[in-house]
C-alpha cells in the first residue's frame, strides 16, 4: 500500500504563517548541534548552562517586553509604512548637508556589498590590503584638496572633527590661553558640538558675529581659531591676511572647508591653514537625515604624532613589497588610557571608501565639471533673483545664496515648502538657498517661482545657454593641480572601475568569507534584510535640518527602537544621537557630571576606572573633565572589591562614577557586581556599565536592573550595524529615570537642554537605525534572549574544546565563560618561541581573521563566537587552532628552528610559494594547505607579515607613486 505524501497531512495555520521566520536564519546552531556543544561542555540544557554562568543575583526580574517577532518580508513592510510617514522635498537647505548622485557601481558593489560592509577595522594588516588602499586613496584625495602635507582615515562628522581640531590645536601650539575663537558664520551644529565639548575642559568659546568682532577678536587672546570656508552663508572669505596674524601670536587657524568647493577655490593649505576639517558627504553619500558620513581632518605635518583618529600609512612586508598597515596612534586609547589624545577608537571606514571611489570614478576633470556645474547654476539662480528684485546679498559664493527676505522670512520659507522645496532659515531675516549635484533646471525654475509673484514674468533659462562665470573671483579661483596620482585618472568607465573594486575586495578578509572571531569586538550577522532599507528614499534622502513634521516616519523609528533598547537594558531614557561607542561613552560621563552639578555637588570630579577597562573609558573620563583614579582586579581578573571600596572611602566626597565592563573585559560574569553597584551608590557616586559586552547580557539581566546608571551600545556590535570595515557606528546613551534629563540634545531642534549636542545631526547617524529597528523586529524578546544564549553556548563549546591545547586565561568557579574566552599562549614564548601575534598571522593561511590579539593580556587571543556562526564553522576553526598547535610542537622538539617556521614565516603569499627558490625546512604544501579543505577554497593573503616598525619610522600616508607599486620584472 502506497505511503500517504506529507501534502495529504495536515499543517496547523501557525506553522506555516512561521515559514519564513527569521530567527533559525541568525542563529547558526539547531537543536542537534546545541545538543552536541553541550555534551562537550558538560551541560545538561542550554537553560543549565546559562544558570551556571549568570549569577542568579542579576538574572532579568521582568522579560522584555518587545512585539512578536514577524518574518523578514512583514518587518520590511512595517518599515516601508514609517518611511512613507517621511516627507522628501526637494532640499536646499546646505549646513554641511547637500544631495549627491551615488554612482551605480559604487552604491551596487560597495554600499550595497557585505565584502565591503562586514569587514572589520584593520588591525590585521595583511587580511586588510583592499579597504587600505581605499582609505589612503581618500587621505590622498584629502590631502590634493585641502593642500595639507597629511590627512587621516577619516572623522565621525564634520562638528566633532571641529572640535578634535580645537583639541589638536591645543597640544599643538605654544599657546597657553584657553581661549578659542569661532567665526560666526560657521555651520551652527559645528559651534554647538564644540561648545558642548569644550565646558568640560574649561575652554572659553568666543562666537564672533560680523567681520569687526572677528577682527577684534583676533587682536586678543587665544590658542586657535576657526572659520568655515565658504562660510555657511556661502561667503568665501579671503582669509589670508588673518591666517598670519593668528599665527604670529603662536595659535592655529582651522579651516571647516568644502571639498567640492576646493575644486574651484583656493586651498587652505596653500595660504596657510593650521588644521584643516569638513565632511565627505556630498562625494557620493547620500544625506540619510544626518548620516553615517565621512569627515576629514588634515594638518601641518608637525602635528601629525598627535593627530586624532585612524591613519593608514604605507610600509612594507616580509619581502619588501609596498604594503598598508594602521599607524602612529593605532589604538592608543588601549595603551595610553587616560592620557591619549581623544577617545576615539573607530573611523567612518566604509563612507570614508564610498567618497573616495566617488573621486577615483569622475577623477580631478570629472569633480571639476560637477563643482563648476553647481557653481554656474547657482550663478543663474542669483541673476535670475536679480531680475525679480530679490535682495540677494552680494558675496563672492560657490553654491549658495543669502537673500535678505525681512518680514516675509517665514511667509516665503512656507512657501517653498507648499511647492516641494526646504529652504535654510539662516535667522528671521534672511533665507540660504543651497544648490548641489543634483539640482535640475527645474528646480532653478521652481527656487524663482518661490521668490516671484503670481504677475512677474520669469526669468528664462535659455537666455543663459551660453553659459555664465561662477561667482568667485579671480583672486580665490583655485590654479593648482590635484588628484594627479593614476589611481583617480584611471578608473573612469564602469568596467574599469567594477575591476578595481573587485580587485581591493578580493584582498581583504571579511565575515562574508568566514568566522571572525574577535573578542570584545562582536562580529554579528549583518542580514540582507536588515541592509535593504538603508538605500530607500524615504530614509536616504533626508535633509537632518528638514522641518521636523518631514521627519515623522524617522522619529516613529527612533521612539520605537528607543523603546525596545530600553526593554533590553532595563533603563528608562535613551538617546541615539552618539555616532560611535566613545561619544555615547563620553554623553554618558556628561551626563554623569551635569546630574552631580545640578544636586550642588560639582565638586564630584573623581572616576574610578578598573585596570582591566577599555582604554576609550579613562579616555573619555579625561575628556568629561573627570580625573581618573585607576582600582586593581584580583588574580581571576575580577574587579578587587576591597581595593574598590578603599578608593571609594578615600574619595567618597569626591566621587563621580566608577566605570565597569560588564560581564568583564576578562570574558566573565563577575558575581560581586550588584555589591559594587551598591557600594558606589552609598558614597553618592554613580555606575557606568560599558555596553561593549551586551551580546552577553540581552534577556539575561539588564544593567538598569542591577544596578547601572548609564550604559552606552554598540548598535555595531550587538545590534547588528556593520562595522563597515571600522564605521559607521552608533553608540546610544542609556541611562536611568534621574539623569534622562541629562540625555544629548540639540539647538537645531529645539531640544538644547541637557548637556548639548555631541554629534552634528540631531538624530546621528540616523540612516542606520533601520538595520537595528529590523533586527529587533524580526527576532522578538525571545529571539533576542536566544541568541545571547547561543553566543555563550558557542564561547563555552571553543573554550571546552579548545583546553588542552590552549588554555582559558580566566574562567568563572565552574570553568564556563561568558561570550568569549581568552586563549592563554604566554607559555609558548618560552618552549618555542611563538607569540601569539605568530599565531595570529598563522591562522591567515587557514583562512581566518584573528581573534583579538594582545587584549586585554599581553601574548593572548581573545575569542568570541556569535549565534550566527554554523557548529561546522566554529569546527573549523577549532581544527585550525589545533594544527596550530601541532605546529608548534614541531618547533617545541627540534623539528624546525625557531625563526624559520611556518608560523614566524605566515602569511604565506603565492607569489613567495612560487618563487623557484625553497629553502625552507617545511614543505610548500604544509606552507599553502595545513588543511586539506584550503585545496577547494583557499584565501591567498596579498602579502607577507607587514613591518609595522619600518612604517613608522618611515611614514608615508599617500598613494604608492606608481614606481614602488609595480613589481619588478626580470
Amino acid at each position: 500500500m502506497p505511503m500517504p505524501s506529507a501534502a495529504q497531512h495536515p499543517v496547523p495555520l501557525g506553522a506555516l504563517e512561521n515559514a519564513t521566520e527569521f530567527l533559525p536564519r541568525h542563529i547558526g546552531i539547531d537543536a542537534d548541534d546545541q545538543a552536541r556543544m553541550l555534551s562537550v561542555i558538560g551541560e545538561t540544557s542550554r537553560r543549565a548552562l546559562i544558570d551556571s554562568i549568570v549569577p542568579r543575583s542579576i538574572a532579568r526580574r521582568q522579560a522584555m517586553e518587545l512585539p512578536l517577532p514577524v518574518s523578514e518580508a512583514a518587518a520590511l513592510a512595517e518599515l516601508r509604512a514609517l518611511a512613507a510617514r517621511n516627507q522628501v522635498l526637494r532640499s536646499f537647505i546646505g549646513q554641511g548637508y547637500y544631495g549627491t548622485h551615488t554612482p551605480g557601481v559604487i552604491l551596487r558593489n560597495i554600499l550595497e556589498n557585505p565584502a565591503w560592509y562586514t569587514a572589520y577595522t584593520p588591525y590585521q594588516a595583511e587580511i586588510s590590503q583592499g579597504r587600505m588602499e581605499a582609505l589612503v586613496n581618500f587621505q590622498t584625495m584629502v590631502c590634493d584638496l585641502t593642500g595639507m602635507p597629511i590627512a587621516n582615515a577619516s572623522m565621525l562628522d564634520e562638528a566633532t572633527a571641529a572640535a578634535e581640531a580645537m583639541m589638536l590645536a591645543k597640544r599643538s601650539v605654544p599657546s597657553g590661553s584657553q581661549r578659542f575663537i569661532v567665526a560666526g558664520d560657521t555651520h551652527p551644529q559645528t559651534i554647538e558640538v564644540i561648545q558642548t565639548r569644550a565646558g568640560p575642559l574649561g575652554i572659553e568659546v568666543v562666537r564672533t558675529e560680523g567681520a569687526a568682532q572677528w577682527q577684534a577678536a583676533l587682536a586678543g587672546d587665544y590658542f586657535a581659531v576657526l572659520a568655515q570656508y565658504p562660510a555657511s552663508s556661502g561667503r568665501i572669505d579671503d582669509l589670508r591676511a588673518d591666517v598670519q596674524q593668528v599665527q604670529a601670536r603662536q595659535a592655529a587657524f582651522i579651516v571647516a572647508a568644502d571639498l567640492l568647493a576646493l575644486t574651484l577655490i583656493t586651498a587652505p593649505g596653500e595660504w596657510g591653514a593650521d588644521i584643516v576639517v569638513g565632511s565627505s558627504q556630498r562625494f557620493g553619500m547620500p544625506m540619510g537625515a544626518g548620516g553615517p558620513h565621512a569627515a576629514y581632518m588634515a594638518c601641518r605635518d608637525e602635528f601629525k604624532r598627535s593627530l586624532p583618529g585612524r591613519l593608514v600609512g604605507v610600509s612594507r612586508d616580509a619581502h619588501g613589497r609596498p604594503a598598508y598597515r594602521l599607524a602612529l596612534q593605532t589604538r592608543e586609547q588601549h595603551i595610553r588610557r587616560e592620557k591619549a589624545t581623544s577617545n576615539i577608537c573607530t573611523a567612518q571606514v566604509l563612507p570614508a571608501v564610498i567618497a573616495s571611489m566617488y573621486a577615483v570614478y569622475h577623477g580631478p576633470a570629472g569633480l571639476e565639471r560637477i563643482a563648476r556645474r553647481v557653481a554656474c547654476y547657482t550663478a543663474i539662480l542669483a541673476r535670475g533673483l536679480a531680475q525679480l528684485g530679490v535682495p540677494v546679498r552680494p558675496q563672492a559664493c560657490f553654491d549658495t545664496l543669502l537673500i535678505a527676505t525681512g518680514d516675509v522670512t517665514r511667509f516665503i520659507a512656507a512657501k517653498a515648502v507648499k511647492m516641494g522645496a526646504n529652504l535654510r532659515l539662516y535667522d528671521e531675516k534672511s533665507l540660504c538657498i543651497a544648490l548641489d549635484e543634483t539640482t535640475t533646471r527645474g528646480d532653478i525654475e521652481l527656487l524663482w517661482k518661490v521668490f516671484s509673484s503670481d504677475d512677474q514674468a520669469q526669468p528664462c533659462l535659455e537666455t543663459f545657454e551660453n553659459g555664465i562665470a561662477p561667482l568667485i573671483p579671480a583672486g580665490l579661483q583655485r590654479r593648482s593641480r590635484y588628484l594627479t596620482h593614476p589611481v583617480f585618472n584611471t578608473h573612469h568607465s564602469e568596467t574599469g572601475m567594477l575591476r578595481y573594486i573587485r580587485q581591493l575586495s578580493d584582498k581583504d578578509l571579511a565575515l562574508d568569507r568566514s568566522m571572525i572571531p574577535l573578542g570584545s569586538c562582536t562580529m554579528k550577522l549583518n542580514a540582507t534584510s536588515e541592509m535593504i532599507p538603508i538605500t530607500w528614499p524615504g530614509f536616504a534622502d533626508l535633509h537632518p535640518f528638514a522641518p521636523a513634521d518631514q521627519l515623522q516616519g524617522y522619529r516613529a523609528l527612533d521612539a520605537q527602537l528607543c523603546a525596545w533598547l530600553c526593554q533590553a537594558t532595563g533603563y528608562a531614557g535613551i538617546s541615539l544621537q552618539p555616532n560611535a561607542g566613545s561619544q555615547g561613552e563620553y554623553a554618558g560621563l556628561l551626563a554623569i557630571r551635569a546630574y552631580h552639578q545640578a544636586r550642588g555637588q560639582g565638586q564630584r570630579n573623581i572616576c574610578l576606572i578598573p585596570s582591566s577597562a577599555h582604554g576609550t573609558n579613562p579616555a573619555s573620563a579625561r575628556m568629561a573633565g573627570l580625573q581618573v583614579v585607576v582600582s586593581a582586579c584580583d588574580a581571576n581578573g575580577n574587579v578587587d572589591l576591597a581595593d574598590l571600596e578603599a578608593r571609594c572611602e578615600r574619595h567618597s566626597a569626591e566621587l563621580a562614577a566608577v566605570m565597569i565592563t560588564y560581564p568583564s573585559t576578562h570574558g566573565v560574569f563577575e558575581t560581586g557586581v550588584k555589591e559594587l553597584c551598591a557600594l558606589v551608590h552609598r558614597h553618592g557616586g554613580l555606575v557606568y556599565v560599558d555596553g561593549a559586552n551586551m551580546n552577553a547580557l540581552v534577556g539575561v539581566a539588564a544593567p538598569g536592573e542591577f544596578g547601572g546608571d548609564v550604559s552606552h551600545l554598540n548598535l555595531h556590535k550587538t545590534f547588528c550595524i556593520p562595522h563597515g570595515g571600522g564605521g559607521p557606528g552608533v553608540g546610544p546613551v542609556c541611562v536611568v529615570q534621574d539623569l534622562v534629563p541629562y540625555l544629548p540634545g540639540h539647538a537645531t531642534t529645539g531640544t538644547a537642554g541637557g548637556v548639548g549636542a555631541v554629534s552634528a545631526a540631531p538624530l546621528g547617524n540616523a540612516a542606520v537605525l533601520p538595520i537595528s529597528w529590523m533586527y529587533c523586529r524580526m527576532m522578538g524578546a525571545e529571539g533576542l534572549q536566544a541568541a545571547t544564549e547561543t553566543a555563550i553556548v558557542s564561547a563555552n563549546y571553543i573554550s571546552a574544546r579548545l583546553k588542552e591545547h590552549y588554555p582559558t586565561l580566566y574562567a568563572s568557579a565552574n570553568g564556563h565563560v561568558a561570550h568569549e574566552c581568552i586563549l592563554d599562549l604566554r607559555s609558548l614564548k618560552d618552549s618555542s618561541g611563538v607569540l601569539a601575534e605568530d599565531v595570529a598571522k598563522r591562522l591567515i593561511d587557514y583562512g581566518f581573521h584573528a581573534p583579538t590579539l594582545s587584549f586585554p593580556v599581553p601574548n593572548t587571543l581573545m575569542v568570541e563566537p556569535t549565534e550566527s556562526e554554523t557548529l561546522f564553522e566554529l569546527d573549523r576553526f577549532i581544527a585550525a587552532m589545533i594544527a596550530i598547535r601541532q605546529e608548534i610542537r614541531q618547533i617545541e622538539i627540534g623539528l624546525w628552528p625557531r625563526d624559520d617556521n611556518p608560523l614566524k614565516n605566515a602569511p604565506h603569499t603565492a607569489e613567495s610559494l612560487l618563487a623557484s627558490a625553497w629553502d625552507r625546512p617545511y614543505t610548500r604544501a604544509v606552507a599553502a594547505y595545513p588543511v586539506a579543505s584550503l585545496r577547494s577554497n583557499k584565501y591567498w593573503p596579498p602579502v607577507g607579515r607587514v613591518d609595522n616598525v619600518w612604517g613608522d619610522r618611515n611614514l608615508s600616508c599617500s598613494c604608492i607613486p606608481v614606481a614602488d607599486a609595480v613589481s619588478d620584472v626580470a
